[in-house]
Order: structure tokens, then sequence, then C-alpha cells
């Protein structure tokens, strides 16, 4: 078996993983509203920028026959910015609210999982190697991307607690995450997706509080200048942290 075959077409998920993934996210939500805000291109048109944005990347990466990090990691930006725009539209333009968009926006990343997971009987991220698992694993992402943003609003907005209170709370719950990862026998799949479910809102509250207004509890930063520093930022990660791809469970591993 060649050592192609024996890995998987997404990234090990080491501590480096985790840390561009929340850089990637805060992205997303300062980008998204760069352009729907900022450039006041609206939610719509946004989400139709971003959303062909993220359907090419994702053809690319299915095309392609190996792990590219450079690739990957802008696919996962496509998304991110997608789901911000997508889920201001609805929360927003279509009136759905932060509560309604977050429990659809729940409903359809368990769809997801549970439609991929009884297709090929794991969900384990390893095995995303042919283009029908990598169909299942970046819908699940765009979905979890888009409920991070709806999911973040609703805590920092709708539950009244603020933007950093928002990003206290979902870092407690990613620690919690990490102690069972670390202290008790807990699926690793399960943890994995609770984890990466939890850096979108993360990501989402502190991009809020960086670019909105003093009077809503944010920063006030320029949005623009934002999004160019967490670029500058994820770039010089990517190329100084190690990108391997990870192993494929149940093959042989390259020599």
């Amino acid at each position: 078996m060649s050592s192609a075959s024996a890995l998987s077409k997404v990234p090990a998920v080491t501590l480096g993983f985790w840390i561009i993934k929340i850089l990637a996210t805060t992205l997303g939500e300062t980008a998204g509203d760069t352009v729907t805000m900022t450039w006041n291109l609206g939610y719509l048109a946004g989400t139709a920028i971003f959303f062909c944005a993220l359907v090419a990347l994702v053809i690319a990466q299915i095309l392609a026959t190996r792990f590219h990090p450079a690739l990957y990691w802008a696919t996962i930006i496509a998304s991110t910015t997608a789901g911000t725009t997508l889920a201001d539209f609805a929360d927003r333009s279509l009136g759905i609210g932060y509560a309604g968009g977050s429990g659809l926006l729940l409903a359809l990343v368990f769809l997801s999982l549970g439609v991929w997971y009884w297709s090929e009987r794991s969900i384990n991220v390893d095995t995303v190697s042919t283009p029908k698992v990598e169909g299942f694993y970046w819908a699940t992402i765009t979905f979890s991307q888009t409920l991070g943003t709806a999911l973040g609003d609703c805590m920092a907005d709708g539950a009244g607690v603020g933007f950093l209170g928002g990003a206290l709370i979902f870092s407690i719950a990613l620690a919690g995450v990490a102690a069972l990862y670390f202290w008790t026998r807990t699926s690793r799949v399960l943890l994995f997706w609770a984890a990466f479910i939890l850096t979108r809102p993360l990501g989402a509250t502190i991009g809020d509080f960086l670019d909105k207004p003093l009077d809503h509890g944010g920063l006030n930063l320029s949005r623009t200048i934002a999004s160019g520093v967490l670029v500058a930022l994820i770039v010089i990660l990517v190329a100084v942290i190690p990108q391997r791809a990870g192993a494929h469970p149940g093959r042989a591993a390259p020599a």
C-alpha cells in the first residue's frame, strides 16, 4: 500500500491544529462582517460570495490526491466566513432568531453526522480519504461553522452575557472537553466533534469583541485590519507549525 493511501486528506489533530482553527474561526467572523457590514454588501450577497469560494475550494480538495495544508486551511476559512454570513442572514434577515437558528443548525450537524455514520460506520476524521467521505466531512464542517456563529450570537446577545462573557463560557466548555480527553476514556471521535463545534462560537465571540462598536461591548477595531492581521498570523503558523496528514485508522502507516 502506498504512503498516500495510508493517510487522510485532513491534518493530524494536534495543539497546532486547534490554535489555527480558533484563529480561522475568528477570521471568519471579522472577514464576514467586513464584506456584509463594512463594505455594505449585505448578508445575502456575502453568503453568495463566500459559498462560491467554498464550493470551488471543496472541489479542489476532493480532486487533490493528498493533503495540502494551504488548500485545507483556505477551505476551512471559506467555510467559516460562509457560515458567518449565512447565520447572520438566517438570524437577522429571515427573522429566525438566534435560538431558532442555533436549534436548526444543531439539528443539521447531527443529521449530517448521522447520515455519515450510517453510510460509513465511522465519523472519524482520519478516514477522510475518499470523495464520498470528504463530502460528508465538508458538509458537517460547514453546518458546524454556521452553527457556531448563531450559537455565539445567541449567547452574547440573546442570553445577554456579552462577547467576553460568551468567550469565557465557550472556553470553559472547551476546557471540559480537554479534561474528558486527558482523564477519561470518552470516545476521541465524539470529543473531536464537540471541540470542533465549540471552537467556532469561541472564535465568533472573540471576533465580535474585536470589531463591534464600543456601545455594543466591542473594541471597535477596523474589521479590515483585524482580518488582515489574522490572515497573516494563520499564514505564519501554517508555515511554522509542522503540517502532516492524519494516519488512516486500520491501514498500515507509511514506512
